[in-house]
């Protein structure tokens, strides 16, 4: 046999991964082979392999469970780690740890996106002294995250469990994608949480997909199938620069899918009256091109990214059709990450804000919603991104200062013509005010008394009396929104200064 022949042997056997039982039983579920998902998330033909013999003296052990390299995602450079579930369930040995800090390195000096496609049961018990506690090991890894959040963008596509300590590579990435059905992750597994604490459990109560993305906001997009998580992970990285020294890539300019409906035809006057703010969005924003973060997680506010004339655009909304849009402690820390990632990677910030304020009451407070509230409005205050507020229908109390406005230094207050800002509405203003002179009125009179309080009060926070005074830059026609916006991103743009050093972290909350 030549030399040739048993190295092409050899990689033959190594890209096989594990046993062919432990590929049908992946095939059962609906999951995809690791070099497959790799082959599907790359450029055709664009990816390189590094330490692919990795441990191939052990037969048992291709590659050692994890395959890293660098290819093309629309022509663009990434990183990649991926883990292989048919070797020893995707668990981690010392090769595999050295293999993860090295693409992690790469990414780091090439300073270009890191993809983590996970699907691991976590470390091997077996090999813990020469994989956990050193400083080539596992914690190592998590180390790297926290150091090159912010100054490249790091995606966790979770086709699997990511148990235990493995749990943290999706918690200190942008944007986790989970998988409905397979994707999990946890720190202590049910059975060990029977074990040592008594409680019974099932997998997905504990760690699955759905809770991850719906209760405790760790996952970002909820997909049924793997192929709708690369194409998720595709479309999101479009909207990012390589790293943070970079402008974040434009696309061509598209119109928006207009629904047929004038813009204060979606909008209701009445301001307590629920309306869908997605409908607005829509509007605004180039077709197709909208990408959701959190979408079942603190509904009450709606993150996501999309362009406008073609220049992607951060998008923080209030959604009156959830809570009436007020703020909650989840929705607050929610706001205040999409607004450090965006900040991070130099993508200019849309607010839209109808908010009523921050929920007041013990169970929020107990909870902790000043703290809160307090992050989100250091995330405001501390983007340097070109920045816009749309004052909706109403921006009142704190809820303004949480949606940058005017003394959140915006490059811009614009409002519709229905627009109102104050300290609060005029509902609960009349009745703080004046609820004893009110109590003094015969009950024949008091509906009249309180009605012709509220219209005093309206006409005090009047936004032409407000534009007037300056505290609005500009009232916008509902149907001009979207031109005003474009031409005033156009302009703004010309404030992206590249730093020699990363400005912060995309923090997890």
């Amino acid at each position: 046999m030549s030399f040739d022949q048993k190295l092409l042997e050899k990689i033959a056997q190594v890209e096989k991964g594990g046993a062919e039982k432990y590929h049908a039983k992946n095939r059962e579920t609906g999951k995809l082979f690791a070099r497959e998902r790799i082959r599907l998330l790359v450029d055709e033909g664009s990816f390189v392999e590094d330490a692919k013999l990795a441990n191939n003296v052990e037969p048992e052990l291709p590659s050692d469970g994890v395959i890293i390299g660098l290819g093309k995602v629309a022509g663009r450079p990434v990183a990649i780690m991926a883990n292989d579930s048919t070797v020893k369930a995707g668990s981690w040995g010392a090769r595999t740890v050295e293999k993860i800090l090295r693409i992690q390195e790469t990414a780091k000096q090439l300073r270009c996106p890191l993809m983590y496609l996970v699907d691991s049961a976590g470390a091997r018990i077996t090999d813990q002294v020469e994989m956990f506690p050193g400083r080539r090991g596992a914690g190592r890894i998590f180390y790297n995250e926290v150091h090159m959040s912010g100054e490249v963008p790091q995606v966790c596509l979770l086709f699997g469990p990511s148990a235990a300590g493995g749990a943290y590579i999706p918690a200190f990435c942008d944007l986790v994608i989970m998988v409905d059905g397979n994707a999990s992750m946890y720190l202590g597994s049910p059975r060990m949480a029977e074990m040592v604490i008594g409680e019974k459990v099932t997998l997905e109560e504990m760690g699955g997909a759905k809770m991850h993305c719906s209760v405790s906001g760790v996952g970002d997009v909820l997909v049924k199938t793997e192929q709708e998580a690369i194409e998720a992970a595709k479309k999101y990285i479009s909207f990012f620069p390589e790293n943070f020294t970079q402008a974040p890539p434009r696309a061509e300019l598209k119109a928006p899918k207009a629904s047929g409906k004038r813009v204060d035809e979606i909008i209701p006057a009445d301001q307590n009256k629920p309306f869908d703010m997605h409908a607005l969005i829509a509007e605004l924003i180039d077709e197709g091109s909208w990408f959701e973060v959190k979408k079942l997680f603190a509904q009450e506010i709606i993150t996501g990214l999309a362009r406008i004339g073609g220049r992607p655009v951060g998008i923080v909304a209030n959604q009156p059709k959830y809570k009436g849009g007020v703020l909650f402690v989840d929705s607050a820390d929610k706001a205040a990450r999409f607004i450090w990632l965006c900040d991070a990677f130099n993508i200019p910030l849309l607010y839209l804000a109808d908010v009523p304020g921050f929920m007041i009451g013990t169970k929020v407070e107990r909870a902790g919603i000043i703290r809160a509230g307090a992050k989100m409005i250091s995330a405001v205050s501390e983007a340097s991104v070109p920045r816009i507020c749309v004052v909706v229908r109403k921006a009142y109390g704190a809820g303004l200062y949480a949606m940058s406005g005017p003394g959140f230094a915006p490059d811009a207050t614009l409002a519709l013509p229905q627009a109102m800002i104050a300290v609060m509405g005029p509902e609960a203003a009349v009745n703080a005010v004046y609820f004893n002179k009110i109590q003094e009125k015969p009950e024949a009179e008091r509906a009249a008394f309180v009605q012709q309080l509220r219209d005093e009060y309206r006409q005090d926070v009047d936004i032409y009396k407000l534009a007037s005074e300056l505290v609005v830059d500009e009232i916008v026609p509902g149907d001009r929104l979207r031109n005003e916006l474009l031409q005033r991103y156009e302009l703004y743009s010309r404030r992206f200064q590249p730093r020699e050093t990363k400005k912060h972290g995309v923090y997890p909350v």
